[in-house]
């Protein structure tokens, strides 16, 4: 057998000394902070994407009263999309934040202030962890949260920004029949407002109150944080 498959064959060297254990914590701990506030990044870039295309968005759609509401309504979608990526993004950045969570409440918080009572499984399920990972929260769950803590505003501010749109005849192309009238006070004129294509406002108006209405329950079904997590969280 060969130096070098002796050496390929070799253990690598566990600590064996309290000072080394410690190292070997610290550096870890560095670690796992380095990779979840790499997807923390990731999180806030596409949270900004979002805000970015819903600026430009309603600058399109009520700076001029010849831009269609459709805009409105198309940004939605696109905001739709962003949240989808970043819920993805969320459950990997959520797999790093709960390891760093375990370093710190059993290992860091008992160096600081003894006292508390240790859990002995804590270092086996981040063991367990580490050897098979696994997402901790299901992509339905991330979505919630997401949307709950920051998507929920900017959906908030988008459907307002439409209901004025198609309400108000000043936002509106002067030679639609909605644009017609100097207010929009009817439902004729809001339906006609509405209008999307072939489809008619009603259809049209359906659609985004059950697209909100499914938006509120997917907030609302979304688990919240474990309390010894404090307020602290994302």
């Amino acid at each position: 057998m060969t130096a070098a498959t002796m050496d390929a064959a070799a253990p690598l060297p566990m600590p064996r000394t309290p000072a080394e254990t410690i190292t070997v914590l610290a550096h870890y701990h560095r670690a796992e902070i380095a990779r979840m506030a790499g997807w923390r990044d990731r999180i806030d870039r596409t949270t900004n994407w979002a805000i970015t295309v819903i600026a430009a968005m309603l600058s399109v759609s009520l700076s001029t009263p010849t831009a269609h509401h459709g805009v409105l309504l198309f940004a939605m979608l696109l905001v739709m999309l962003l949240l989808g990526i970043e819920a993805r993004r969320y459950r990997f950045f959520d797999v790093y934040r709960t390891r760093v969570r375990q370093l710190e409440r059993h290992y860091y918080a008992e160096v600081f202030a003894p006292g508390r009572a240790p859990d002995p499984g804590w270092t086996r399920l981040l063991a367990e962890d580490l050897r098979h990972p696994m997402f901790h929260i299901g992509l339905r769950e991330a979505f919630g949260r997401r949307l709950r803590r920051n998507y929920g505003w900017m959906f908030a501010i988008l459907l307002l920004a439409w209901v004025l749109k198609i309400t108000s005849a000043r936002l509106q192309d002067p030679g639609s029949q909605a644009g017609a009238a100097e207010t929009v006070h009817g439902i004729p004129e809001i339906l006609a407002g509405a209008g999307l294509g072939p489809l008619p406002g009603w259809l049209v108006l359906a659609g985004v109150a059950s697209f909100y209405a499914w938006l509120l329950a997917a907030g609302l079904r979304a688990g919240r944080r474990d309390p010894e997590d404090g307020s602290v969280h994302v």
